[in-house]
């Protein structure tokens, strides 16, 4: 670390110790963490098919199901994308918080089944997917809620005989990720859109045929602060906190959420959870 990032965790971390003596505690451990936002954007491209003009996907990641977030804000969660009528769901990863610990039950299937898109539901795993024993336990319950696991490998999305393609990698951090074989034997001139649960893979990504990359992993900081920004980010999420980022001359562009729960302290500052739709546009290609 070095001095400018250590006096801006000390300055940083000064702050939230006096914020959260008054009445700031109440206000980002009960009040923010509910303030769900709806970032819509729009994605253009002369490499997608004029049949996926107004195509709708919605990412939504790092729910963290279990610490201090309840099976009921995720059914609130669900009823608020299924209003989005999305032509495609994805999720990028950390649904509950300890899978090891976790009380799984129907339920939370239930919940996840009721998720509806036209074309189709997909997700990667998280870190704390694979953490704790979780691999098997996860994967079972999403495969029951109709989630299609995308894990080094990728599917093609068609809509009136032309296509774009979806791929997923595996956790950066508990996994085995491999990009190579996620994107073999796919056309590097079709629209590609990589799901990777850690942001900062997109240095890698960007040398490979991919135009977006949607991650989650860092909670965008959780708690931030005017002028300081994050205390925080976990490992992999230090570079691309949250927000829009360009790649490689703008070839590759990478999305990162916010998430939607919080993970090593329930507190969300100047960082509301949200979730992304994102709509797809045929571009015009350069003259």
């Amino acid at each position: 670390m070095n001095r400018r990032s250590f006096l801006k965790k000390i300055v940083g971390s000064t702050l939230a110790l006096l914020g959260i003596g008054g009445g700031t505690y109440y206000y980002a451990r009960d009040v923010e963490p509910r303030m769900l936002q709806i970032n819509e954007e729009l994605i253009s491209s002369a490499k997608i098919p004029n049949t996926f003009s107004n195509f709708k996907i919605v990412q939504f990641s790092d729910t963290h199901v279990g610490f201090h977030y309840s099976l009921e804000q995720l059914k609130e969660l669900v009823g608020k994308i299924n209003k989005q009528k999305p032509d495609l769901i994805v999720f990028t990863g950390d649904l509950v918080d300890k899978p090891d610990t976790y009380k799984w039950n129907n339920k939370l299937i239930e919940i996840l089944r009721s998720l509806t898109a036209t074309h189709g539901k997909y997700w990667i795993y998280g870190n704390h997917d694979h953490g704790g024993y979780g691999t098997n336990i996860v994967k079972k319950v999403m495969d029951q809620a109709n989630f299609q696991l995308l894990k080094n490998q990728h599917i093609t999305i068609e809509k009136e005989n032309h296509e774009i393609i979806l791929a997923g990698l595996d956790d950066l951090m508990l996994g085995k990720p491999d990009l190579k074989k996620t994107l073999k034997q796919s056309n590097p001139n079709q629209f590609t859109i990589l799901l990777a649960h850690e942001p900062d893979f997109a240095d890698t990504a960007a040398n490979f045929p991919v135009d977006v990359q949607l991650s989650g992993h860092s909670h965008g900081g959780q708690v931030r602060f005017p002028f300081i920004g994050h205390l925080y980010t976990p490992a992999y999420a230090e570079k691309y906190v949250q927000g829009k980022h360009l790649l490689n001359n703008k070839n590759l562009t990478l999305y990162v959420s916010r998430g939607i729960g919080t993970t090593r302290l329930p507190y969300r500052f100047l960082c509301k959870p949200e979730f992304h739709i994102f709509t797809l546009r045929k571009a015009q290609a350069p003259v």
